[in-house]
């Protein structure tokens, strides 16, 4: 293979630079679909060993244990599936309000936090001069859209 080749490139749907308009950001309730999944396999699973009973070759202990896990891991992927009802430009709003100074350039990520991954803008924002004197990082609940953290500190550059 010679060094010319492209080996690897960007799904179209990843590729930000060809890309016009606003970005959309996946709504973590899509998390949902797989959990439906999970419960399926799971009560299959469990018929299969109910049916079929214990000490089986393919059917034994193990079916068992398999609905049981599958249960849980559906349960986790169904009520870390949150609708998001904040976006990034919402998101930027309560970032500003929350600073105390007005902002000038300033950008969101979309973050998760705790066990069951609630989604979480992390924006960051700083002041209109040039160069800017003040930059704060502000936690912005995408769910509820409540402020959990800021901090605001002086731009030392």
């Amino acid at each position: 293979m010679s060094h010319d080749e492209q080996r690897d490139a960007l799904p179209e749907d990843l590729n930000a630079a060809d890309h016009l308009g606003a970005y959309e950001f996946p709504d973590n309730s899509r998390r949902r679909r797989p959990a439906v999944i999970y419960w399926i396999l799971a009560v299959v699973c469990l018929v299969l060993y109910l049916v079929a009973g214990d000490g089986g070759v393919l059917v034994n202990e193990g079916m068992l244990w398999a609905a049981v896990i599958l249960g849980a891991v559906g349960l986790l992927s169904y009520t870390s599936g949150w609708r998001m009802k904040v976006d990034e430009k919402e998101a930027l709003v309560a970032a500003q309000q929350s600073v105390g100074f007005a902002v000038g350039h300033a950008s969101a990520q979309q973050v998760w936090r705790g066990l069951r991954s609630r989604p979480t803008w992390r924006v960051l924002v700083y002041s209109t001069e040039d160069p800017p004197r003040r930059r704060g990082l502000v936690l912005v609940d995408a769910v509820d859209g409540t402020v959990g953290e800021h901090l605001v500190e002086d731009n030392l550059e």
